[in-house]
């Protein structure tokens, strides 16, 4: 037998670990003494603690190692743990990665020369214009693809005439940010006329009076340029007039390099 000191050596578990593990029931003290409260493991519990400290490294919760060492002898349902954690594992990677991603953009755009995430904001006039028109509500942001899918497929017979210059646009209707479900409408300005199909409706928007700023990049920056305009709006005596939309330049469908990418963040305004 191997008193608890011993045992966490040999198995490279805290003493504070081992007390723990034994009050959830995940590795029990072979015995205990009564008198002195000492605990005693048997030294094939150490292949045991081997497998929990394995588990551990995968990630997988106490609760759930505790529910692998019942089954941990048949492979076939080992195996279906371990798939679920590889796919957990691949989406945590994903995400890491999208995290370094916005980490090493704001570190080279700090590194610029000019005033980092410093956007240039201009009042101008939007013109009327005829559009074509795609309106749903969509699972995310970033699944505005789908209206553009949407649109391409509906009309590719119809043969549309772009106008000059075109304004490929998308406007997000929902009051405030939200996470899913959002409400976004894209619109491409065209000229002629056309009916509507199923999902497309061809109208026309009025001039609209917006304050914006241009900039070249990944979508990431959309909250900084957001400050910025809403900094001007505020020091010039505007206020927001409708919803905002963003101006495609050039868009994710002309370049597949998110640094290629120009947008325009428009917020339509009126004088205060």
């Amino acid at each position: 037998m191997l008193k608890i000191g011993d045992f966490s050596k040999l198995s490279r578990i805290s003493i504070r670990m081992l007390r723990h593990y034994d009050e959830i029931g995940l590795l029990t003290p072979r015995s205990t003494d009564h008198f002195t409260g000492y605990r005693y493991y048997s030294e094939d519990q150490l292949l045991k603690a081997v497998r929990i400290n394995s588990l551990k490294d995968m990630g997988f919760s106490l609760a759930a190692i505790g529910e692998m060492l019942k089954k941990y002898d048949d492979p076939v349902e080992l195996a279906k743990y371990l798939e679920i954690r590889r796919v957990e594992v691949q989406e945590e990677m994903k995400e890491s990665g999208h995290r370094l991603m916005l980490l090493d953009t704001a570190i080279q755009r700090l590194r610029k020369d000019e005033l980092a995430m410093n956007y240039s904001v201009v009042l101008k006039t939007m013109p009327q214009r005829y559009v074509a028109s795609v309106r749903a509500v969509i699972p995310a942001y970033n699944q505005e693809g789908i209206l553009w899918k949407r649109m391409g497929e509906e009309t590719r017979d119809m043969n549309l005439q772009m106008a000059e210059p075109v304004y490929s646009l998308a406007v997000f209707h929902d009051h405030g940010f939200i996470d899913r479900d959002v409400d976004v409408e894209i619109q491409i300005s065209v000229k002629g006329s056309y009916d509507n199909t199923e999902h497309v409706v061809f109208k026309t928007v009025p001039e609209v009076e917006i304050a914006s700023a241009v900039y070249k990049g990944s979508y990431d920056q959309i909250t900084d340029v957001n400050v910025a305009v809403a900094n001007w709006v505020k020091d010039n005596e505007y206020e927001f007039n409708g919803p905002m939309f963003c101006i495609y330049h050039v868009s994710p469908a002309q370049t597949q390099n998110p640094e290629e990418l120009v947008t325009e963040v428009c917020y339509p305004v009126k004088k205060i």
